[in-house]
């Protein structure tokens, strides 16, 4: 997220604390789509994480106003989503468990054409067999780009916590990687 971004959504913060309610509809347009794509990695399904993010975005709304700092939205709404993912997988982990083994007994890769979708798609598998609090890990820092100490806020935990779990999650990446010699 640029400077840029991320001085324009304080702005719109600033605004919906004003109560100014096209600033708040301007957020919630520009913001959906990635706490979306934040609570798809705690539910692996898209209608739960739209469920999820729908219930997030009451909580923030109802506390925007609260908010001291108004350039950690980013953070602070990741955070609420992403407690909200964790409550809903905690509620459906049975699901998941039944969800999780039937992909993998009927997913297959048809890529064959170009090498480069190849080993993407064969990282993403991999990154797949890591522990789940290392995928998030690995997104928030690789593809979010959030800081090691943005990222400890977003999951309540110490940012020792994260860059151990940030070290082992690459460890173990390097192994699978190896293993299927990508």
């Amino acid at each position: 997220m640029t400077t840029t971004d991320k001085i324009f959504d304080s702005l719109l913060v600033m605004q919906c604390q004003s109560g100014n309610r096209k600033a708040m509809a301007l957020l919630v347009k520009r913001w959906h789509p990635r706490l979306c794509k934040q609570a798809y990695w705690y539910t692996n399904n898209i209608e739960a994480s739209k469920d999820v993010v729908q219930d997030s975005w009451s909580k923030i709304l109802l506390k925007i106003h609260n908010l001291k700092d108004p350039n950690s939205f980013g953070s602070w709404a990741l955070t609420i989503v992403t407690r909200n993912a964790i409550d809903w997988q905690r509620k459906h982990k049975k699901e998941l468990v039944n969800l999780n083994s039937y992909h993998k007994e009927n997913h297959r890769s048809t890529i064959d054409h170009d090498t480069n979708e190849l080993v993407v798609v064969q990282l993403r598998k991999s990154i797949k067999e890591l522990p789940k609090t290392q995928q998030i890990v690995l997104n928030l820092f690789y593809i979010e780009e959030y800081s090691i100490k943005q990222i400890s806020e977003i999951m309540n935990v110490s940012t020792g916590t994260i860059k151990s779990r940030l070290f082992n999650a690459r460890e173990k990446l390097k192994l699978i990687l190896k293993k299927q010699k990508l």
